[in-house]
C-alpha cells in the first residue's frame, strides 16, 4: 500500500458539516491501491466505554483522478462531537490504520489510543459553511449591456453606430442600455432564465465598463437609478434575480481619485489609495489602448487606464465597503460577482462577506477566479468561483479535441475533491463569457458539438449560465469579437438551437434537485468507442446522460425514460447514438 498517498484534513474539504447533524467525512488514496475502506468513530469521551473502534463504517469509493481515488461517508453524531480514523485494507493484502498522528498497524493497541484520532470537537453551526439555496434553482443568463438591446437611443453616447453595422471593437459604441434589457424580460423568462448576471452598469469611459468612475452612478449612456430600479423590480416579478459586476481590483483613470493624483502626485489626498512605484504615474503605449509598457504604477493585467486600488488602505475599504451595501439596500439586487477577484486581498473580502450578509439574508457571492480557489471558498469570503476550471476540461475534450477523455474525467473529479459539497453546488459553470471566445466559434460552427458540451455541463454539479446570444446561435472570436451585438429579427436567429437551450434550460429546472444535490458517478468512460455514461443519483431518483463523442454510431443499454436527446434513437432500453449524439434518461 502506498501509504504516502494518504491525506486527510480535519475542518477542510475532507470534513466539515454538511447540515447542522450531518459530517462528511473524505479520505485520498493512491489510485487503485485501496480494496477496502471503513471509518472507525464516535464520541471522543466513550472511547474506552464504548470500543466504537470495533464498528467500521463501510466509505464508498466515489471519484477518482488520474493519481487518486477519494472515498466518502456521511455520519451523524448525537452529542454533536466526534473522534474518528481510517482502517483502510490495500489489494496487497496490507492493512492499515490511519489517525491525527499518521499511519500504524491496524492493532488494538493503537485503535485504544484517543489522540491517535482526527477530532470535529463540536457541530458548530455558526461555522458550517452556508450557501443561499436560490442559487441552485438558477439558470443564469450574462448580459454584456452595451450589446444586448438598444431601447432607449436617447441616452447614446455621441458617435453611437447603428446596431450590428460593424465589428465589435474595444472603442466602439452601439447604444444597448438597461431599458433594453427590460423591454426583452418576456423573451428571457420564456427562454427559462430566473437569473441575470450584468457585466458592469456604473458610469465609465469604455464600451464595456470595466474602468469605474462612479460606483454609485449608473452609466448615463445604460439608463439612471430609477431605470435601474425599475428593472431589478421587474425582474423580481418574474421570479429572476440579478447580479452586479464589483470592479474593485481597480478603478478607471478617469475617476476622481487617479484625477488627482495625476494632479498632485505624491501631495495627493488618494495617493495611498494605489500601488505607485514611481512619480510622476506615467506609462508608454503599447500596441492598442487596452496595452501599455514602462508603467510606473500597478494596474490590471497590462491597461494603463485600470490603476489597481490598495484594498489594504482602510479608507479604499470603506468607500468599496460603502458601495457594496448601497446597491443591495437601494436597490435589492440578489448578488455579487467579483471581477478579478483572486487579486485582491483575503483581508478585504472577508470584510465585504460581512456587509453582504448583514445587508441582505441570502445573498449571492460570486468570485472571478480562473484557477483552483479553496482559500476563498472556505465559508467565509465566496460563495463560489466561475467555474473556468470545468469549463477548460469540458471544451479541451468536447470541443477543442485538446485532452484526452481521462483527462477530462479527472480534472473534473480532482476540481469536485476541492471543495465541500455545499459549494460545488453553487459553483458558476459556463462554457464561454465576455472574455472568451463563443462556444459556437470554438466548436467550428459545428452545433451539434455546440449541444453535446452544453448538455453535459448542464448535468454537471454547480449551476449553469448561458452567454446572451448562445441560443440563438451568435459567434465571436477573443474580445473585443465575442461581444457582437445581439441580433433580434428572428429570420437572423438559429430558432432550432434557440428550441434546444429552452427546451435544456427547463430540464435543469424541472430535475433541478437531482442535479443540484445528486451524487456523481461516471459509468462508462471508454476511450477506444469515445462512449462516455455520466450519472447524478439522489435518494432512488437517477439521471443518466450518455455522449458519444467517438467517430462511429455508438449502441447503449440504458434503462429509463428519456428526457431529452440529439442525433439519438430510443426504443426497447438501448440507445442508438449518433457521431455527436447524446440523451439524458431518467430512472
Amino acid at each position: 500500500m502506498n501509504t504516502s498517498a494518504l491525506y486527510h484534513r480535519p475542518e477542510s474539504e475532507f470534513a466539515y458539516l454538511y447540515d447542522p447533524e450531518t459530517m462528511h467525512v473524505r479520505l485520498r488514496t493512491a489510485r487503485g491501491d485501496v480494496r477496502e475502506m471503513g471509518l472507525l468513530y464516535g464520541d471522543p469521551y466513550f472511547l474506552d466505554k464504548e470500543e466504537w473502534f470495533r464498528k467500521p463504517l463501510q466509505m464508498i469509493k466515489t471519484l477518482s483522478t488520474d493519481l487518486y481515488d477519494y472515498w466518502f461517508v456521511e455520519v451523524t453524531a448525537p452529542l454533536k462531537r466526534l473522534s474518528y480514523a481510517f482502517a483502510l485494507k490495500g489489494h496487497d493484502g496490507i492493512s492499515v490504520f490511519y489517525g491525527d498522528h499518521g499511519v500504524y498497524p491496524l492493532e488494538e493497541d493503537y485503535l485504544r489510543m484517543p489522540n491517535n484520532y482526527f477530532r470535529m470537537p463540536f457541530f458548530h453551526e455558526v461555522d458550517r459553511y452556508k450557501t443561499p439555496e436560490w442559487v441552485k434553482k438558477t439558470v443564469w443568463y450574462q448580459i454584456f449591456p452595451e450589446r444586448f438591446a438598444n431601447g432607449d437611443p436617447s441616452n447614446d453616447p455621441e458617435g453611437t453606430l447603428a446596431w450590428g453595422s460593424a465589428d465589435p471593437s474595444r472603442e466602439n459604441f452601439f447604444g444597448g442600455d438597461l431599458q433594453g434589457v427590460i423591454d426583452k424580460l418576456d423573451y428571457l423568462e420564456d427562454l427559462g432564465i430566473n437569473g441575470i448576471y450584468f457585466c458592469p452598469i456604473f458610469e465609465a469611459s469604455s464600451n464595456h465598463k470595466y474602468d469605474t468612475i462612479d460606483y454609485l452612478k449608473i452609466d448615463p449612456a445604460f439608463g439612471d437609478a430609477e431605470t435601474f430600479k425599475k428593472l431589478v423590480d421587474e425582474c423580481h416579478k418574474r421570479g429572476m434575480k440579478v447580479m452586479l459586476d464589483a470592479v474593485f481590483n481597480h478603478i478607471g483613470d478617469s475617476s476622481p481619485q487617479w484625477q488627482d493624483v495625476l494632479a498632485h502626485g505624491e501631495d495627493s489626498q488618494y495617493v495611498d489609495w494605489f500601488h505607485i512605484n514611481e512619480f510622476p504615474a506615467s506609462y508608454k503605449r503599447g500596441e492598442n489602448f487596452e496595452d501599455a509598457y514602462d508603467i510606473t504604477y500597478d494596474v490590471f493585467a497590462a491597461n494603463p487606464h485600470m490603476p489597481k486600488l490598495n484594498t489594504a488602505n482602510p479608507e479604499v475599504q470603506d468607500y468599496l465597503l460603502n458601495i457594496a451595501r448601497y446597491w443591495i439596500e437601494a436597490f435589492d439586487i440578489d448578488a455579487w460577482r467579483l471581477d478579478v477577484a483572486n487579486e485582491v486581498d483575503h483581508a478585504f473580502w472577508k470584510k465585504f462577506r460581512i456587509v453582504c450578509d448583514e445587508a441582505k439574508k441570502d445573498f449571492y457571492i460570486l468570485g472571478e477566479i480562473w484557477h483552483s480557489s479553496q482559500n476563498w471558498l472556505q465559508g467565509d469570503e465566496f460563495h463560489a468561483v466561475m467555474n473556468y476550471a470545468f469549463t477548460d476540461a469540458i471544451m479541451g475534450y468536447f470541443v477543442k479535441n485538446e485532452l484526452s477523455l481521462s483527462k477530462m474525467v479527472s480534472e473534473m473529479n480532482n476540481q469536485l475533491m476541492l471543495y465541500r459539497n455545499q459549494t460545488n453546488q453553487m459553483q458558476f459553470n459556463i462554457l464561454d463569457s465576455h472574455d472568451t471566445p463563443r462556444l459556437l466559434t470554438e466548436a467550428n460552427e459545428d452545433k451539434d458539438v455546440m449541444k453535446q458540451a452544453m448538455a453535459f455541463t448542464y448535468i454537471q454539479p454547480g449551476v449553469p449560465c448561458l452567454y446572451y446570444g448562445d441560443e440563438i446561435g451568435l459567434t465571436g472570436g477573443m474580445d473585443p469579437d465575442c461581444r457582437k451585438c445581439m441580433v433580434w429579427e428572428e429570420e437572423k436567429q438559429d430558432r432550432d438551437l434557440h428550441r434546444f437551450v429552452k427546451e435544456l434550460n427547463g430540464i435543469r429546472k424541472e430535475q433541478q434537485k437531482i442535479l443540484s444535490e445528486g451524487t456523481v458517478y461516471w459509468r462508462q468512460v471508454s476511450e477506444e468507442s469515445g462512449v462516455v455514461i455520466f450519472e447524478r443519483m439522489l435518494g432512488g431518483e437517477v439521471i443518466r446522460g450518455a455522449f458519444n463523442t467517438g467517430e462511429h454510431t455508438a449502441r447503449v443499454e440504458l434503462i429509463g425514460e428519456a428526457l431529452f436527446s440529439n442525433l439519438a434513437d430510443v426504443s426497447d432500453g438501448a440507445v442508438e447514438l449518433a457521431r455527436k449524439g447524446f440523451v439524458l434518461m431518467k430512472e
